[in-house]
């Protein structure tokens, strides 16, 4: 029987995508940590945050030697991206302590079912605040590495 989650993910799938492809893609999402930066609340709450608000980016800013980053709204940055653009950003360097190896190691089918899923769930949010040179003060709160 399906469960009301796999439902919703069913529903909020594009006609075109496969809703297994977006449920491996939820699955990928939960298990792999994209969460615990990318949506407010999450790791403090255990994941206790309502699905509707996954994904939207944070304002608590990762502080260290590169200067400041804040994991950006997935939903809004997904949304004018192709798959095939994606597979590129995915497998390209980003700044600390985005773990972007950990999306390079992942296979293209994996990658489009994250892609697909993120794409599911419509935009929302608003930008995440940009990124900050060593040296620049955030007007937000931050975890400090090491080093900063």
């Amino acid at each position: 029987a399906e469960t009301p989650t796999e439902r919703s993910v069913r529903a909020a799938a594009a006609p075109s995508v496969d809703a297994k492809v977006v449920a491996r893609g939820r699955y990928i999402a939960r298990t792999a940590g994209c969460n615990d930066c990318h949506t407010p609340g999450y790791a403090m709450s255990g994941g206790q945050v309502d699905e509707a608000n996954w994904l939207v980016g944070d304002s608590l800013g990762w502080e260290g030697p590169w200067g400041t980053t804040y994991p950006i709204n997935l939903r809004l940055f997904m949304k004018d991206l192709s798959a095939e653009q994606w597979l590129q950003v995915a497998r390209s360097p980003a700044r600390p302590p985005m773990p972007w190896f950990a999306l390079r190691d992942m296979t293209d089918e994996d990658l489009l079912a994250l892609y697909h899923y993120i794409r599911s769930l419509g935009v929302a949010g608003e930008p995440a605040p940009s990124y900050l040179p060593p040296g620049e003060v955030a007007q937000t709160p931050v975890v400090k590495f090491p080093g900063a």
